[in-house]
């Protein structure tokens, strides 16, 4: 049995195998899953960084809001360090070659301006006599030959038309000019550069919800082929092995694999089994029932209410034959008995070796009242043995028989011996049949 099996699983090894291998489906799984993730983590780390950009451009906006309010303010009044402070704070700003030029002129306007304005004051200080010993940068400054000597009146003349003259008024739009479209074009590049980021951060967090719904989607469809290539048969092969079936071949390549080589097992198992079965339950011999299944009926036939005729059977001469001939021919001639019950008698019906040349009989369905069926059969049976075309030696049977109305009764057996006993040996009456009450013989059977 171990060598057919081993046998069966060595051809199933050689057959291909179909299906999705549940290990590839792994390493599939795994691989894109870190791929994915890798490239959510990438995606993630951009959209960090255009956030960053985000947040910088709009503080960079809004500090350049603040210095374009202190510059049009700072040019309202005579404010210079003002000026040049926003005007130095704006070229931290990013700006064309062309656009920075004009900041740069700006400036140089605001120092012009800025200048213009020291030397009004200078004048003004002058004219109402104001010590202005401390202010360095008042006290430093030189008059001009036209303004040396000038009286008060002159000298306030000539400050009003340093601050409020058409020169100072040019020069203050100017720059004021260039300001504006220096502000203006770095505004523009500000909130362009705002634009891009926020873009980019939207096209980051439209990448990165993709990637999760490919994600959940690989996740649901790993479920789902854990399902079908696991579970479900998994589940149909635990049905299967409870009802002792073999198992159907589904799922996976490894679940398609172990259903082919169990049911290989499964069906050289039962072939083992139906063959062990077959021995235990038939003579090796003349291939009918052994001793061991006889005794099996009688017990299922106890108590049942069936009527049926039990024969006892000895082979006459056998030992004779056996002498003569050998035992090969002695085995030739109990399977040529066997052969001849089996053929005769019904399949409901058992024939059985029940001893070295003693044989029995259970037929089924039958009463005292058709005894000539058995008469018959053991009459035809006797003839073919005692005239043989095969070449074996002539043997003829003693048959006992007894009928019983209520299955196998324990005296079944005993009556049919007793009625095979009447008979062991007499060449001139094959069988008799066992009764209670005493008869007179027959010409072909006797009744004790």
């Amino acid at each position: 049995m171990i060598e057919n099996t081993a046998q069966a699983l060595k051809r199933n090894h050689k057959k291909p195998q179909s299906g999705i291998r549940i290990r590839t489906l792994n390493y599939v799984m795994i691989c894109v899953s870190v791929l994915l993730y890798l490239l959510l983590i990438c995606i993630t780390l951009q959209a960090s960084r255009q956030y960053d950009t985000m947040l910088s451009a709009t503080d960079a906006y809004i500090h350049c809001q603040k210095y374009v309010s202190l510059a049009e303010k700072s040019f309202d009044y005579l404010t210079g360090q003002a000026r040049l402070y926003t005007l130095e704070r704006l070229q931290e700003y990013p700006a064309g070659d062309d656009i920075s030029t004009l900041l740069q002129t700006a400036m140089d306007q605001a120092v012009e301006l800025t200048a213009w304005e020291a030397y009004a004051m200078r004048l003004a200080a002058d004219s109402q006599g104001y010590d202005i010993s401390s202010f360095p940068e008042l006290s430093s400054l030189e008059l001009l030959p036209e303004d040396q000597g000038a009286d008060s009146s002159r000298l306030l003349e000539r400050a009003r038309e340093l601050v409020f003259g058409a020169d100072y008024q040019v020069t203050k739009n100017q720059a004021e000019n260039n300001i504006t479209a220096f502000l203006n074009n770095v505004m523009e590049q500000i909130q362009q550069k705002q634009q891009d980021s926020i873009s980019a951060l939207k096209s980051a967090l439209v990448r990165q919800q993709v990637l999760i719904g490919i994600l959940l989607a690989g996740t649901i469809l790993l479920f789902v082929s854990i399902l079908r290539l696991i579970v479900l048969p998994m589940q149909v092969f635990i049905r299967n092995i409870r009802d002792g079936k073999q198992l159907e071949s589904a799922g996976a390549y490894e679940f398609r694999y172990m259903a082919l080589t169990y049911n290989q097992i499964y069906e050289a198992t039962a072939a083992n089994i139906l063959m062990l079965r077959n021995r235990a339950e038939h003579d090796p011999l003349t291939g009918i029932a052994n001793r061991g299944s006889f005794d099996q009926c009688r017990q299922l036939l106890k108590g049942k209410g069936t009527p049926l005729a039990l024969m006892i059977i000895d082979v006459n001469q056998f030992k004779q034959v056996n002498d003569r001939y050998g035992h090969e021919t002695g085995d030739q001639v109990l399977k040529k008995v066997a052969t001849l019950l089996e053929y005769s008698f019904r399949d409901s019906d058992l024939p059985a070796r029940i001893g070295g040349d003693e044989f029995a009989v259970v037929v089924m369905d039958i009463t005292a009242e058709m005894k000539f069926v058995i008469e018959e059969k053991v009459n035809s049976i006797n003839h073919a043995l005692l005239h043989p075309t095969d070449g074996l030696p002539r043997v003829s049977l003693s048959v006992g028989i007894a009928f019983s109305e209520n299955g196998f009764p324990e005296d079944l057996y005993r009556n049919a011996d007793k009625a095979l006993y009447q008979i062991k040996g007499n060449e001139k009456r094959s069988y008799c049949f066992y009764e209670n009450a005493k008869s007179t013989d027959s010409e072909n059977g006797q009744k004790p």
